[in-house]
């Protein structure tokens, strides 16, 4: 058979999402936000070790929507990935692999990590004003 009549595999564009293949791919984009995350957190912490002014820079910039957006998302990401975690274990342990357990569990996942995010930004502003 030559190469111009084997057929080839169909790309993402011929499938149609999925809940699963969805909340799956969201699972590891939110795993490289975390870890962009963590590398945010290491230059927060580090310009606080070097003095009140690197450490007001960062303040300042962090205050700033586009800084606030950046802690929102990553705040999102991690409560998603937590939740889509815990879900893992389940399924590791054997549980829940029904199609209607699958759907339910992932809408859980998604509402959960909405609620938790919105519900810790609201204690923070609560806690500290502003």
């Amino acid at each position: 058979m030559n190469s111009q009549t084997r057929p080839i595999s169909p790309h993402l564009q011929v499938y149609k999402p999925q809940i699963t293949s969805v909340l799956s791919i969201l699972h590891r984009i939110t795993g490289v936000g975390l870890a962009v995350g963590a590398l945010a957190l290491v230059y927060w912490l580090n310009s606080a070790a070097y003095g009140p002014e690197a450490f007001a820079r960062t303040q300042e910039f962090m205050a700033t929507w586009f800084g606030r957006l950046l802690l929102f998302g990553w705040t999102w990401a991690l409560f998603y990935h937590l939740c889509n975690g815990i879900r893992h274990l389940f399924w590791d342990a054997g549980m829940g692999f029904g199609l209607t357990n699958v759907n339910i569990t992932g809408w859980i996942v998604v509402f959960s990590s909405i609620i938790f995010t919105f519900g810790s930004w609201f204690l923070g502003y609560g806690m500290v004003g502003g």
